[in-house]
């Protein structure tokens, strides 16, 4: 009696079985080789819900190929898993999830491990073939390349959208470098080592905030971008991150509030214009002043105020003043 216990599930004649026919057996059977290398499609999941693929014995089957693409008659509203049976077929297989409903696949074959397939995506996989217990492995884990790596496409995804950090490596003879995700931090980082969060050299939160700890060298001047402030309510809100290089043109009599954002060291510098109405500027406390003294801003017409300040940690030092100044 013929059996179909191998990882293709072709027929395997018990001897002195199929006289006169064998060779018709046989010749589907180097057939289903040949469709082990090929490429199949298949709709495995024809409702919304969990499904299982059976390779046939003994007869042509897209989950038999090489190259499996895997549909779904209906639209998917979840995450839904794919057994790939028999449980003892040990395998490979290049899968791609083209399901509609724009959800993940997961590929099962037994109670081990599984793997998710995104929605668009594609993925080699292997099964162990281990029976009730067999697990499904992504064959690209832990994937060296010895020579040059070509990307054809314009987009390279780093990570899977779970909690943990991810980066790029460059491994150097002498020193290591990397450009990485610190997840816990969300923060964009390059720095010194093999290890996100190692030696730092340039640090970008989610804000866009950057960091860089250590002395930066330019050849050019530094362009610090001018940003304008307003006055609501006669103050005028001053973030001293956001607006190192700020802008206040005279709405309203005023007073400058305390900068927030305030770092010990930061420098900050403000222009203050007065239009074809002059207006008063009064300033907070935590400005400091020569002789403990606020100036008294220009109050003529279409003329400028610049100030610039130094914080210690404590207050706003002024370290610069020029009054009076014609706009154009």
């Amino acid at each position: 009696m013929a059996t179909y216990v191998n990882d293709l599930r072709l027929k395997e004649i018990a001897t002195g079985d199929e006289s006169g026919t064998w060779g018709t057996s046989t010749n589907t059977n180097l057939e289903l080789i040949a469709e082990a290398f090929s490429y199949g499609t298949e709709a495995s999941f024809g409702s919304d819900a969990d499904a299982t693929t059976t390779i046939a014995d003994g007869a042509t089957d897209p989950a038999r190929s090489l190259y499996f693409k895997v549909t779904s008659g209906v639209s998917l509203t979840a995450t839904r898993t794919l057994t790939l049976a028999p449980n003892d077929v040990s395998k490979i297989w290049i899968i791609e999830n083209a399901t509609t409903g724009s959800q993940d696949i997961a590929i099962s074959q037994g109670s081990g491990a599984n793997v998710t397939i995104p929605n668009g995506g594609v993925k080699i996989i292997y099964t162990d073939g281990a029976g009730a217990g067999a697990a499904v492995v992504d064959a690209l884990t832990d994937l060296s390349v010895a020579d040059s790596l070509t990307l054809q496409g314009p987009t390279l995804t780093i990570g899977d959208a779970t909690a943990e950090d991810t980066k790029i490596v460059f491994d150097g003879n002498a020193q290591d470098y990397y450009v990485g995700l610190d997840d816990s931090a969300d923060d964009l980082v390059i720095g010194l080592g093999s290890a996100v969060g190692t030696t730092p050299a340039i640090s970008v939160d989610e804000n866009q905030f950057v960091t860089m700890p250590k002395k930066v060298t330019a050849s050019t001047s530094a362009n610090i971008s001018q940003v304008a402030i307003t006055s609501s309510s006669n103050a005028v809100a001053w973030d001293a991150r956001a607006a190192a290089n700020a802008y206040y043109a005279t709405t309203e009599n005023t007073t400058f509030s305390a900068p927030s954002n305030a770092v010990e060291g930061a420098i900050i510098s403000v222009e203050i214009a007065q239009g074809a109405t002059p207006y008063t500027v009064a300033w907070n406390t935590v400005f400091e002043f020569a002789a403990s003294t606020a100036p008294t801003i220009t109050a003529t017409a279409n003329k400028t105020d610049i100030l610039s300040f130094r914080y210690n940690g404590s207050v706003w030092q002024e370290i610069g003043r020029v009054q009076n100044l014609a706009q154009t």
